[in-house]
């Protein structure tokens, strides 16, 4: 197991502290609206959940913005065009080579095997209301944060793996409503957006300390293996209550009966294992088959 010292790790738009095994994720207020996504704060934040996810003293992450910036993160700004959206490198590929950056990340957040929360403690729009919001397990906002899918009336699709999370997460017919109608509201005033969080603050400066607080408590109440189970079995169930009750059957006896360490009653010891020897891709169980996603380079 990694035990990196977050602060020394170079970043330029986010900082990252781990106090009581809650490592606390916060975009920097001067960047909070990057011209290219695919730039300093993606890099940063694609780097701290790689880095966090083989760090056995991080139990929980938050992601959150300082109180006092404008915006929790309203998106990536493409007033100058579509360029900076694409990867030069890939370009050269043609235009099936592009891989979203936004679905990037999501999918490093999603797969990440630790309590992930996003304190929207601000307003929101475009990859600040996808990548930065729909992967994670817990979402706590401010009623007044103004929050907008713009990107129909921008043209362009809703990216970071959103229109695959957002159905699973508020349905079809809410995340219909917010994708195609792009309107903004809040929290407050909108149901399909309340839907979206756990929690909702009467201010922006108790978000973040809300959702300190609810993580905290969470990792008094459960074990670090039986929170990265019970995630693998959500985002990877089978496709029928049969095959479901032979999964949870295979983990749980996983759990209980390959543990021989005394004082690893749960197979922690046994489950890391499985992690450090997995493909990279985080699967720490066989069952479901992982897409490379990845575009492999013309061979010259």
């Amino acid at each position: 197991m990694t035990r990196p010292d977050y602060s020394k790790q170079g970043y330029t738009d986010v900082s990252a502290a781990l106090r009581n095994a809650i490592l606390t994720i916060t975009i920097n207020p001067a960047n909070h609206r990057p011209k290219e996504f695919a730039g300093a704060l993606y890099q940063n934040l694609l780097h701290v959940f790689e880095l966090c996810g083989s760090d056995d003293r991080v139990r929980a992450v938050i992601l959150t913005a300082d109180h006092t910036a404008p915006a929790y993160c309203s998106g990536g700004d493409i007033s100058d065009g579509w360029d900076g959206l694409w990867d030069p490198e890939s370009e050269k590929e043609g235009e099936h080579a592009h891989r979203d950056a936004g679905g990037t990340l999501s999918m490093a957040i999603y797969r990440c095997h630790k309590i992930t929360i996003a304190a929207v403690n601000g307003h929101a729009a475009g990859i600040g209301m996808t990548a930065l919001q729909l992967p994670f397990d817990f979402r706590f906002v401010w009623k007044d944060a103004k929050l907008v899918f713009p990107f129909i009336r921008r043209g362009i699709i809703p990216e970071a793996t959103s229109t695959f999370l957002l159905p699973k997460l508020i349905h079809h017919s809410l995340a219909t409503s917010l994708l195609l109608t792009a309107r903004a509201s809040t929290p407050s005033k909108s149901r399909a957006l309340a839907a979206l969080y756990h929690e909702i603050l009467p201010t922006r400066e108790a978000v973040y300390p809300a959702a300190r607080k609810f993580a905290l408590d969470m990792i008094k109440k459960s074990s670090a293996a039986g929170v990265g189970d019970v995630k693998v079995l959500l985002r990877h169930p089978g496709t029928s209550m049969e095959e479901n009750y032979i999964l949870e059957s295979m983990v749980t006896r996983a759990a209980k009966g390959n543990a021989k360490e005394e004082g690893d009653p749960w197979g922690i010891a046994k489950r890391l294992l499985f992690r450090e020897n997995s493909d990279g891709d985080g699967n720490i169980y066989p069952w479901w088959q992982t897409i490379d996603v990845r575009h492999h380079k013309t061979k010259l």
